[in-house]
């Protein structure tokens, strides 16, 4: 058997993120995380109120916590997508969006793809961010 086969997968649900329905919000395996898409969604289960501007940090503080919980950091990530709704809208906030990235993740950035999209699963929601992180053990 290889290390890797013996590795078991990792299913990280942390308390102070809503409690997932059909999903796990990360999974480790090995020395790799997936962080399922976060949007700004908070302890309740609801969207917090405001602009692209909060719903980033939300969005962003959600992935960083499923992050941590499954033993990562912000200077792990190797990937990051971002779905969004408006493109234009969270381009006119770029510095804004960058400040609570450097505030939330810190100086490194990962490998990020910025996707426009129709609709989010929460009728409410404006961005979704999910994340691939390689721990350091």
């Amino acid at each position: 058997m290889t290390p890797a086969a013996s590795t078991p997968v990792q299913h990280v649900n942390p308390p102070e993120l809503a409690r997932p329905s059909g999903f796990t919000h990360a999974v480790g395996f090995a020395d790799t995380v997936h962080v399922s898409g976060q949007t700004a969604m908070d302890a309740t289960g609801k969207i917090v109120d405001g602009d692209i501007v909060d719903q980033f940090r939300q969005a962003l503080g959600n992935m960083l916590t499923a992050l941590r919980a499954a033993g990562g950091e912000p200077a792990d990530l190797l990937s990051v997508r971002i779905y969004l709704l408006d493109i234009p809208g969270y381009q006119a906030r770029g510095k804004e969006i960058g400040q609570v990235w450097r505030e939330l993740a810190g100086e490194t950035y990962p490998a990020m793809t910025g996707v426009g999209v129709t609709a989010l699963w929460q009728p409410e929601a404006l961005i979704e961010i999910e994340g691939v992180a390689a721990l350091r053990r």
